[in-house]
């Protein structure tokens, strides 16, 4: 039916030549072997599958432009954990000291538009 309505697929399966793999167009098979615990199919085989998502993910956000260095600058600042990181980002990557940092963020209430403004100004 994808194939049909021109609608691109992909997978990811623990198993080789799977039939879901060979009518997917961008299969990503990963041979793990047998589970140590028979019958058990969340240790090897989706402690795989979760690392390659988590690539594809971190890679996404790298292709967006969502990362600076190795900081994520894209991020909603939803609660205080992820506000201090958020100061403690832009404190880093603009060499700036906390209350500069905090000032931007209250100001820009984001990472990356407090970096653009604050390297457009200087």
């Amino acid at each position: 039916m994808s194939k049909k309505n021109k609608i691109t697929t992909g997978c990811i399966t623990c198993n080789l030549h799977s039939k879901i793999a060979k009518n997917s167009d961008f299969p990503i098979e990963v041979i793990v072997g047998p589970e140590y615990v028979t019958g058990s199919s969340r240790m090897k085989a989706g402690t795989a599958q979760k690392m390659i998502l988590n690539m594809i993910s971190t890679t996404v956000m790298i292709k967006l432009g969502r990362i600076h260095d190795n900081k994520m600058i894209d991020m909603k600042l939803s609660n205080n954990k992820l506000y201090d990181r958020a100061i403690r980002i832009l404190k880093t990557i603009l060499d700036i000291d906390t209350e500069t940092a905090k000032k931007l963020i209250e100001e820009h209430k984001n990472i990356r538009t407090a970096f653009e403004n604050f390297k457009k100004n200087k």
